[in-house]
This record gives structure tokens, sequence and C-alpha cells, in this order.
């Protein structure tokens, strides 16, 4: 299977003009799509958060010649590639030495339909959603009524669910959980902080959370939840490679991270 039939099997999901149209609406930037193009048949994709030593030694294993990430494999301008300190550079010319290519679906993949925003969210118990910054159909960051329940049942239930034993929870544990605004990744700022309020949340779910973010949101009266950043976005993720992988004409495996769940 050709590279190009791989990125137009992804692209069903989320094409990378979504990411585009998110970026000039919300004035963001991503860099989605082809990152690394060896030009070789696919004989093998590897799907992983993000890219790393272990990952492409994975793939070497298989025997596979793709991996597919979400977070960028090179995010911005590179003006150096030194292989003795920067480990994702070392991960990334050890893909170019063994030909293997590498596809990153980011914002995209966040803000589509069915994508890792959506699935945050239900993997947090909630089904019908406001969204924060919506775009063709899709968008990021949600607000949505969940099933009734004390905090800290409801902090069980998400550890449970994410398979995460580094859920951080604050707040009051018997203050009753009745509407949920999550934000995929690294999500909390003013304006989604605004939204949960406004919206009616009383729980802010997240990741990369700052000190004071949290005590505002405390001050506030909402419950916070941090998740890790892969632990709320590797979920997701899972979801459409499993929704994806039997469309691919070549063999796909999934690499997860457990240690950063």
């Amino acid at each position: 299977m050709k590279l190009n039939e791989i990125m137009a099997k992804l692209e069903e999901v989320a094409p990378v003009a979504l990411s585009d149209g998110f970026c000039k609406k919300y004035e963001m930037y991503d860099n989605s799509g082809i990152i690394i193009n060896c030009g070789k048949e696919i004989v093998g994709a590897l799907f992983s958060l993000e890219i790393s030593m272990p990952v492409v030694e994975e793939a070497k294993r298989l025997g596979y010649n793709l991996i597919i990430t979400h977070h960028p494999a090179i995010y911005g301008g590179i003006s150096r590639f030194d292989l003795t300190r920067n480990p994702q550079a070392k991960a990334l010319a050890e893909c170019m030495k063994n030909d293997i290519s590498v596809i990153s679906m980011h914002l995209n993949f966040d803000a589509a339909p069915d994508g890792i925003d959506y699935y945050l969210m239900r993997g947090l118990g909630g089904e019908k959603a406001e969204i924060s910054a919506p775009v063709q159909g899709g968008g990021y960051g949600r607000v949505y009524s969940v099933k009734e329940q004390p905090f800290a049942d409801y902090v069980s239930f998400v550890g449970k669910t994410f398979g995460s034993q580094r859920v951080l929870a604050y707040g009051n544990p018997s203050a009753t959980v009745k509407k949920v605004a999550s934000f995929c990744g690294a999500g909390c700022d003013n304006h989604n902080m605004a939204f949960a309020q406004t919206h009616g949340a009383n729980v802010f779910v997240s990741s990369d959370m700052k000190h004071h973010e949290i005590t505002a949101l405390l001050d506030s009266g909402l419950n916070v939840i941090v998740l890790t950043h892969y632990c709320a976005e590797n979920y997701g993720f899972n979801k459409i490679y499993l929704k994806i992988k039997d469309g691919l004409s070549v063999p796909a495996a999934y690499y997860c991270r457990a240690e950063l769940l």
C-alpha cells in the first residue's frame, strides 16, 4: 500500500484541511500530514501518540515501515539536528536511516466530529455537548451532563475508565457532579475556563494545568480533575486506531507507554 493511500484513509476520519481551518479560525499553529516520506511501499503501520526511540525500535522489530502519531513528529522549524542531545532528533534520524515514513495527525484528530476531544468526553461519561471552539461539524472543548454522583466516586470512575493511577483531583469530595467541561491535552486557558463557568459546569477536566488556573476554578465553584497529557489523548487516539486499522490493507499495531497514563 502506498503512503498516500494510507494518508487518504486517515483523512477519511479527519482531513488535514480540518486542522488548517481550525488554525485559521482560532489563530493557532499545527504541522499535520506526511512528515517523513521515504518513498517505499508501506508494509505495516505502528500507531503511537508520539515519536520516540522505543517507538522506532518497536516498528523495526515488527518489520513495519510507517509510524502514525498524534503529536507532530516535527512541530516547529528545525535549526539543528543534534543526535547526541536531542532524543526526538535521534528518533527521526533512525526513521530515515531505516526507511520508516512518518505521518502525524494532530489538531485535525483533536477536533474531528469523532476525534480525540470527542472520545475524551465519551470516556468521561458524556454524550451530547456544547462545544467551546466549533469547526466543521466537530471542534474542541466540550461541556455536557453526566450521571449525577459524588465527586469522589466520579474521580474513581475516571481512573478506572482511563486506566490511570495518576488522576489528580481538587475540590469537595462530597460535591455532586452534574455537568463536566473537558479539554483534551493542555486545554486550560481563560476562554475555556469562562466557557465552562458560563455553561454551568461544576467539574473541569484537562491536562498540564497551572496552579493559578486550578485555584481560579476552585474559587469559582468548580472541582478540578487533572489527567496526564498522555492519558487524556491516548484514550481517543486508540479509539481512532481501532476504528480504522482494518481498513488500511496492511498490518497495524498500537504502541502505548503505560508509565505515562
